[in-house]
């Protein structure tokens, strides 16, 4: 079930990473300055790990392709 009102925002890393942040924004809300502070607030250390252990493919549990 998705949540309503739900908006999808980019945020960089000063390294050059690039994630993306759902974020609910109440109406006035200075859209540029909160993701200038959400970006220095992110955890970038966690993120990098939790990339790195996404890719990661554990020997033996590769998909068997079908030979013809």
């Amino acid at each position: 079930m998705a949540i309503p009102n739900v908006k999808r925002f980019r945020i960089s890393s000063p390294e050059g990473d690039v994630a993306t942040l759902m974020a609910v924004v109440p109406k006035g809300t200075d859209l540029d300055k909160y993701l200038i502070d959400a970006s220095k607030r992110y955890d970038w250390k966690v993120w990098r790990e939790q990339q790195a252990n996404m890719f990661k493919v554990r020997v033996g549990q590769q998909k068997q392709q079908k030979k013809k």
